[in-house]
């Protein structure tokens, strides 16, 4: 018995001499769960290990060191994956290493922890907004563990716990989506601006609008702080409108029974805002729109040519970039939502535009830094259904495995595991 042992103990020992990194693809062909491959990637940080972010080298690889435990959970979630020794590996880095390539090694310390802002009755079961969310549905696909947290959590500094905080599909104007025109007379609206108007003054607040106005000056306290903040769809316009509409209201009659400050737009501060400029306010709360930021009408691009494209970023200089821009192709599909794309006009010249669809000369996702943290604005509602509609269904991953907007998303949720340093306990 002894023996044996000691045999079983050699062979693994020599297993893992020999055959010490396992090395996880992302380009086009040799990858078949782009999705999952993120969250294994998350799972081996969040056991206590660290991984290589191989950045434009076959798509944005993964490594990690071997161990069968690792190895048998990537064979469990469907991950195409090689293991391959030191000395390949080290030659693997070498190569990027070489300055005329743009080509990276990051190092992956820690596992983010993540919040998702979203109503607590859509994380109780409840789901009283009738919409799902693409955040959340590529976290829960690739098993990467997050905590939801709302308006109260926000107002008591709460966002400290986490690094890394996604906005759900919100209207911080506190114009309830503006769903006025279409479904002000369905049960889940009216039961959303009854819950709304009791939460704002649960915190002391007259108005949600001044109750989301709060929340957004404390997300962006949060981010200022170091941060890191993603939004899709309304969240992000809305959130600049609320900035920049500080002190004014900018809200109809149906929404706070009182009329909106004719003047608004000449009164808007665009200097509070983190992307958006010179922009025009639509007050009509019959007109599904919040203002001139979005681009989702009059864009004259057919569903079949809908493309948008990815910049190139220098790997070794601009790492954050080329880490949120990733993918095994640099033509995403397109994909739209209430807020779709934003008018380039309207984008400051001090973002990081990161992929515009240059035939509307719209841009499609972008980024910047506020303090010691950053933020990221990505429009559409689901990368992988075209024209989302309330009560739609949600997606099924299972179906959209290599999906190249959902990677985007992933990008996101993995890249401050780069910036954020392992904290003694």
């Amino acid at each position: 018995m002894k023996l044996r042992l000691l045999l079983l103990f050699f062979v693994f020992f020599s297993y893992q001499l020999h055959a010490a990194y396992i090395f996880i693809p992302m380009g086009e062909d040799n990858q078949k769960n782009h999705l999952k491959a993120y969250g294994i990637t998350y799972w081996v940080l969040n056991n206590g290990a660290e991984a290589w972010w191989l950045l434009n080298y076959q798509g944005g690889s993964f490594a990690f060191k071997h161990n069968l435990i690792f190895e048998k959970e990537c064979k469990t979630r469907g991950i195409s994956f090689e293991v391959i020794p030191d000395a390949q590996f080290n030659k693997i880095l070498s190569d990027i290493s070489n300055q005329e390539i743009n080509q990276e090694a990051i190092k992956l310390e820690v596992a983010p922890k993540i919040a998702v802002y979203t109503p607590e009755f859509n994380s109780k079961g409840e789901k009283i907004q009738p919409w799902d969310d693409a955040v959340t549905l590529a976290l829960t696909y690739a098993e990467i563990p997050y905590e939801t947290v709302y308006d109260s959590k926000v107002l008591d500094d709460r966002l400290a716990e986490y690094d890394w905080l996604h906005l759900h599909h919100e209207d911080f104007t506190g114009q309830y989506g503006k769903h006025y025109a279409s479904f002000r007379n369905q049960a889940w609206y009216k039961e959303n601006v009854k819950r709304m108007e009791k939460l704002a003054k649960e915190n002391g607040f007259a108005k949600v609008s001044q109750l989301k106005l709060a929340v957004v000056k404390k997300i962006r306290e949060y981010i200022g702080g170091g941060g890191f903040m993603f939004a899709m769809c309304s969240a992000t316009d809305t959130y600049d409108i609320a900035l920049a509409a500080e002190g004014l209201d900018i809200c109809d009659t149906v929404y706070d029974y009182d009329p909106a400050d004719p003047k608004a737009d000449q009164k808007l501060d665009f200097n509070k805002t983190f992307a958006f400029k010179d922009f025009n306010l639509i007050k009509n709360p019959m007109v599904y729109e919040y203002s001139s930021i979005d681009h989702s009408r009059g864009r004259g691009v057919k569903s079949n040519q809908d493309y948008f494209t990815l910049f190139d970023f220098s790997a070794k200089w601009d790492p954050i970039p080329t880490m949120l821009t990733q993918n095994h192709t640099r033509t995403v599909k397109g994909f739209m939502g209430q807020t779709t794309a934003f008018r380039k006009e309207h984008v400051k010249s001090s973002v990081l535009i990161l992929g515009e669809t240059k035939v509307a000369n719209e841009v499609r996702y972008l980024h910047g830094k506020f303090g010691e943290g950053t933020w990221t604005f990505y429009g559409g509602h689901d990368p992988e259904d075209y024209r989302h509609f309330v009560n739609d269904p949600e997606t099924d991953l299972n179906l959209h495995p290599n999906s190249p907007g959902y990677r985007l998303i992933l990008n996101n949720i993995l890249f401050p595991a780069a910036k954020k340093k392992k904290q003694k306990t």
